[in-house]
């Protein structure tokens, strides 16, 4: 994936690939700026908005059932896109701003949104560069 610079799209479904390929994946997908859709578990994730190469505000994945392989591509490749502030994994909308300190808010209440393991997954890779941010209520929240 990472110096292949004809392919579009990679349907990866039913691998069963774990955090270190996941990983591996997402790491290849930073320098690979010609894949533009990738399936790790029955949804094609439209590389392009989430990379901002086709800038969208919002961006709504809910009802998706992505898995943690895709949460960890979507956490890489968000991180440096600045234009995207929203996005839905599991039926609420996370604000992207706040979570990653450039709207800084020293409390965030995200308890009963009912957010499962690919939002945990985003928001830990977000909040870990947030220096402002002091609470943060998941409460409520079936992660696992």
């Amino acid at each position: 994936l990472r110096v292949n610079g004809v392919l579009t799209t990679l349907n990866l479904r039913y691998n069963s690939i774990r955090a270190e390929g996941a990983a591996a994946i997402a790491e290849a997908l930073r320098v690979n700026g010609v894949l533009i859709k990738l399936n790790l578990d029955g949804h094609a994730l439209d590389l392009p908005k989430l990379r901002g190469t086709y800038p969208v505000a919002s961006l709504d994945l809910s009802g998706k059932h992505l898995g943690p392989a895709s949460a960890v591509v979507i956490a890489s490749l968000i991180e440096g896109n600045a234009v995207l502030t929203k996005l839905n994994l599991d039926g609420h909308e996370l604000d992207l701003p706040k979570l990653r300190g450039t709207d800084p808010v020293e409390s965030l209440d995200l308890s009963g949104k009912h957010l499962g393991s690919a939002s945990a997954i985003v928001i830990a890779s977000l909040i870990a560069g947030n220096e402002v941010l002091t609470k943060l209520d998941l409460s409520g929240s079936p992660f696992g």
